[in-house]
């Protein structure tokens, strides 16, 4: 293959972001609760539950996990931005 058969850019891809990255806080509440509820499918060993309920379970618990990473990022981000409302205010006073 030749140089001039290459297409050559200086720009760098970003990945796409993952599909929870938007979700806020009550997307991620949502989150939570449904992977509540599918341990308790699991649990209850309702219609559609898998012949090992480990990995039911394993699913449910990632669900659940994601929930509170995005939750917690979500009210971590929150407070940072109250902190810093605050802080710009008092200086302002200050001045």
């Amino acid at each position: 293959m030749a140089d001039k058969d290459v297409e050559q850019t200086d720009e760098r891809g970003c990945a796409p972001e993952p599909w929870w990255a938007d979700l806020g806080t009550w997307g991620a509440v949502a989150l939570i609760v449904f992977g509540g509820l599918a341990a308790a499918w699991v649990f209850l060993r309702l219609p559609g539950t898998p012949e090992e309920p480990a990995s039911g379970y394993y699913v449910a618990s990632k669900v659940i996990a994601i929930g509170l990473v995005t939750v917690g990022g979500t009210l971590l981000s929150r407070r940072r931005t109250r902190a810093a409302a605050v802080e710009e205010t008092s200086e302002r006073e200050r001045a």
